[in-house]
């Protein structure tokens, strides 16, 4: 069985581009939820346009009959019009404003959400393949990148395009020549928004990739900050910063520099379109065609019609920069995982679990396979040791059991039951895997053991942990329990973090089959005896299979597998393997002294 990879689909993905209607189309999807919101506030905006346009047409009666005519009283309802306009348009305005910020900041949740759960949805390769720093921009930079737009820039752009559009009606009713004299200045305005539009996108993009690069050489540096300052890398890392630090500078000033190009263009045009109104006026006055009232409410209308294309010219930057993060979502959204859940999941039935590889081949990359035509059947409750030099394929049983990877052919079967039949969650009951480097919260030790499952009650932990041989150590911390770890457990140290580890296997499976990866790897002898008496007790009674370099650790297996450029080229107890003067003991007897194999 041949699985798609999923850095292929990354790869894809990552080249993929969207129009702008589809990403609106993509963002408009988490605005579904509110159209009700959406249609009362275009009700209300509607409103405010209607209202908008009465103030300049009272100026023009005021001015072109009581004004003109000597008659002051005609002037008092006209004011008292105006004056009730005002808290009117101001009144709604607000309301408005309010409600489209709750949708925006509701719809921005809605996006954190799903690509927070789309991303916990992509497989081991995914995050192999993808700097941490590129996915953590996606989830916050481009996030906030959408919070201006949805729930500021939205506002501008609803408000000043019903605007224009009920003054551009209003100057075409009321003088239709002075109309197209000034809005004559809109069609160039338009032709610059389409010139500038994919370079304004192109540059923020390119200023996205440099700050997710920035941000992932930061996360790199300070999280081998011990390397750097072992080996001198100080001056080296401060050339490589200030080469990202200057790239995203040239970038954003770049990018500022067009949209100033951009925005002085359209103030130009404005102004112009001002002054041929003005003119234009004139010329009508003095022909008959227009009135003083008349040029005096198109100067009004012209101002605020220009206003609106100013503001939208204004969150034109934003709107390109918002959808530049909305095609980078998409991109995101678009990755698939190689690792689907099945149709119709199969269930694994009795007691013990047995473990079965039929011809199993995998590579990480095409061409060069890691596991070559594997045949392994492993009963219930055995427990199995690989050994092998770096590089033989050990590590790769444990993501192809637990599938963090699909084979490229054959099939690994629990109970007889492919694993790809079954569904994740069951897959993870049925296989725990403790890692070679296992990863702490930044929470309490009880926050860590229990994974923040509040159905897991104390007595249950306190049980695991001192079963793991770890409740000594943790009792001897300022809180023991309700101690505080940080970020990776960096306060603990390696073979605190593997005891930890083999607690929480032991709470959350304490009947599944156990995959260890080099538990005993890098410690200290003491904490390895710890850690041995501790996986007496873990391992009883379960099938488990355990890839190790210790002597210690493995010899007391019942069945240990030699691998070998990705096959298993002996299979054995360890007197047996040792009698067969084959590779395991050429490993035994290169490595005895140390007690590594």
């Amino acid at each position: 069985m041949t699985v798609m990879q999923p850095i292929a689909s990354a790869e894809r993905a990552e080249g993929t581009t969207f129009s702008d209607s589809y990403l609106l189309w993509m963002l408009g999807t988490f605005l579904r939820p509110y159209v009700w919101h959406l249609a009362s506030i275009g009700a209300m905006l509607i409103g405010v346009t209607l209202l908008s346009l009465i103030p300049p047409l009272i100026i023009q009666r005021a001015v072109d009959g009581p004004i003109a005519s000597g008659e002051t009283a005609g002037l008092v309802p006209l004011a008292i019009l105006y004056t009730l306009c005002v808290p009117g348009i101001f009144g709604l305005r607000f309301l408005y404003t309010y409600m489209l910020q709750t949708v925006g900041q509701n719809a921005l949740a809605a996006i954190r959400q799903k690509l927070f759960e789309h991303v916990l949805s992509l497989d081991s390769r995914y995050f192999n393949t993808t700097p941490v720093g590129q996915i953590v921009s996606k989830l916050t930079s481009d996030v906030e990148t959408l919070t201006e737009l949805l729930s500021t820039s939205i506002v501008m752009i609803a408000s000043n395009g019903v605007t224009l559009l009920g003054l551009v009606v209003a100057m075409l009713l009321l003088n239709w020549q002075l109309a197209l004299i000034g809005l004559g200045v809109i069609v160039p305005m338009v032709l610059a928004t389409i010139y500038f539009r994919l370079e304004i996108r192109q540059l923020s993009s390119r200023l996205h990739r440099i700050a997710a690069d920035y941000l992932a050489f930061n996360n790199e540096r300070f999280a081998g900050m011990l390397v750097v300052q072992l080996f001198g890398l100080q001056k080296k890392s401060i050339e490589q910063f200030d080469e990202l630090n200057r790239a995203h500078r040239d970038t954003h000033m770049l990018l500022r520099e067009t949209y100033t190009r951009y925005s002085s263009f359209n103030m130009a045009m404005s102004s112009i379109g001002l002054c041929l109104v003005l003119v234009g006026g004139v010329v009508g006055i003095a022909n008959g065609w227009a009135t003083v009232g008349i040029l005096l409410a198109m100067i009004q209308y012209s101002r605020r019609s220009f206003e609106p294309i100013l503001l939208l010219a204004d969150q034109f930057s934003q709107i390109q920069m918002a959808l530049a993060a909305g095609e980078r979502m998409a991109r995101l959204l678009r990755v698939e995982t190689s690792i689907p859940e099945p149709a119709q999941p199969k269930h694994v039935v009795g007691e013990g679990k047995e473990v079965t590889f039929e011809d199993v081949t995998f590579s990480y990359e095409p061409g060069a396979p890691v596991l070559r035509g594997v045949n392994l059947h492993i009963p219930a409750n055995q427990r199995i040791a690989i050994v092998g030099a770096t590089g033989a394929g050990k590590t790769t049983f444990a993501g192809l059991i637990s599938r963090f990877y699909d084979v490229d052919r054959g099939r690994i079967c629990i109970n007889g039951v492919d694993v790809r039949d079954l569904s994740s969650a069951d897959l993870r009951e049925l296989v725990m895997v403790v890692p070679q480097t296992p990863y702490c919260f930044h929470g309490t030790i009880a926050e860590n053991l229990k994974l923040f499952d509040p159905s897991i009650d104390d007595e249950r932990m306190y049980a695991a942990a001192k079963a793991a041989h770890a409740a000594p150590f943790i009792e001897a911390l300022p809180g023991q329990y309700a101690f505080k770890l940080m970020p990776g457990g960096a306060n603990l140290s390696q073979g605190q973090r593997q005891l930890l580890a083999l607690a929480r296997a032991l709470l959350h499976s304490p009947h599944s089959i156990l995959v260890l990866d080099e538990a005993t790897s890098n410690i200290d002898t003491e904490t390895e005896m710890l850690i041995q008496q501790a996986l007496d007790v873990v391992l009883a009674g379960r099938t488990s299979i355990v890839i190790a370099h210790r002597l210690s650790t493995i010899k007391n297996s019942d069945r240990i597998l030699v691998m070998q450029r990705g096959k298993i080229v002996e299979d054995g107890t360890h007197n047996e393997l040792l009698m067969r003067d084959g590779l395991y003991r050429a490993l035994y007897e290169r490595h005895f002294v140390d007690d590594t194999i």
